[in-house]
């Protein structure tokens, strides 16, 4: 990867155009991808941070806090230092029942228990969630924005907000990024999101780039119909008919273009994503060393007018 960098919205973190993304790592529950290794997760934190990448998006809830102990595990054991963002707002019980809490004890609550399972002082960024319970929006920044001023939080950022959502808690304080979910399956933030934080000078990190792999190159109806069971991709629309023989046929045209280019099919997926001019860089979920091999260059490809007009007109 070459080592182009693109600044974070209103702050002065210098992003790589990709960034590891480590829900998957999280292993088992709700919305989990099956079961994982914890040792191999560590080794593919290493080889991204290797290759370049120099940002780790994970949650709290990712693994009911199992992606956060990983991540921490895995910087002890390496010499870079990558910026690392955490998220708040999703909680859960002894029962692993997950529900949603944006209120300011639960949050104080947050952030320290981040903190601990990562095992570093400080957060890069730290974001709402899901704008859910959407009235304690207000007082979850307000909290946000006063540990901010303790430096345990350098920035705040939210995910999954609309623009009236972002509007009200720009009034507490500046937000410096969103996180929305944006692919060529997903580009409805394209008409109005986007241009906003563009406006507004917030930076967007979008998650989900290939559609949750669908958009890898490694996804068939084989290996889709072997997904473990309690991989929440199973129950997810985009993986079923009809909308599957689509989406396969979208991927047959994203080899053809990697393919005079040298890339991955997943590869010209995040690729298109990183040329709309709002996007700061993507976040790609990784579970595997040779996962990352397939997606490091997507920051360095330069698409042409026939590669976006075959993808445009396919989608059309």
């Amino acid at each position: 990867m070459k080592n182009d960098k693109r600044r974070l919205g209103n702050s002065d973190l210098n992003l790589s155009r990709i960034g590891f993304g480590a829900w998957a790592i999280g292993g088992e529950w709700e919305w989990g991808w099956g079961s994982q290794d914890d040792q191999k997760s560590i080794k593919t934190i290493h080889k991204a941070l290797e290759m370049g990448i120099n940002w780790i998006d994970t949650a709290a809830i990712y693994g009911l806090g199992r992606s956060e102990r990983v991540v921490g595990e895995a910087l002890k054991q390496t010499s870079y230092k990558p910026y690392i963002f955490t998220k708040c707002g999703l909680v859960w019980d002894e029962h692993k029942k997950v529900g949603n809490a944006l209120h300011r004890e639960s949050v104080l609550n947050e952030i320290e228990a981040s903190l601990k399972r990562l095992d570093v002082e400080i957060i890069d960024l730290y974001q709402i969630h899901w704008p859910n319970p959407e009235g304690e929006i207000e007082e979850a920044f307000e909290v946000m924005a006063e540990i901010q001023k303790t430096g345990k939080i350098r920035y705040l950022g939210v995910s999954n907000f609309s623009v009236a959502q972002m509007s009200r808690v720009q009034k507490i304080a500046e937000i410096t990024s969103l996180q929305p979910p944006y692919s060529l399956l997903f580009p409805e933030v394209e008409q109005e999101i986007l241009p906003y934080c563009l406006e507004q000078e917030i930076g967007v990190i979008n998650y989900s780039p290939m559609a949750s792999g669908l958009l890898s190159g490694k996804m068939d109806r084989e290996r889709i119909k072997n997904l473990p069971d309690d991989d929440w991709r199973k129950r997810n629309d985009n993986y079923r008919e009809p909308r599957l023989t689509r989406n396969l046929a979208l991927v047959g045209i994203l080899k053809d273009i990697g393919k005079r280019h040298g890339v991955t099919a997943g590869e010209v997926a995040i690729a298109w994503t990183l040329l709309n001019p709002a996007v700061t860089s993507a976040i790609v979920g990784l579970r595997s060393s040779d996962q990352v091999d397939g997606v490091i260059h997507a920051g360095d490809i330069i698409l042409t007018e026939q590669d976006i007009q075959e993808i445009e007109t396919f989608l059309k």
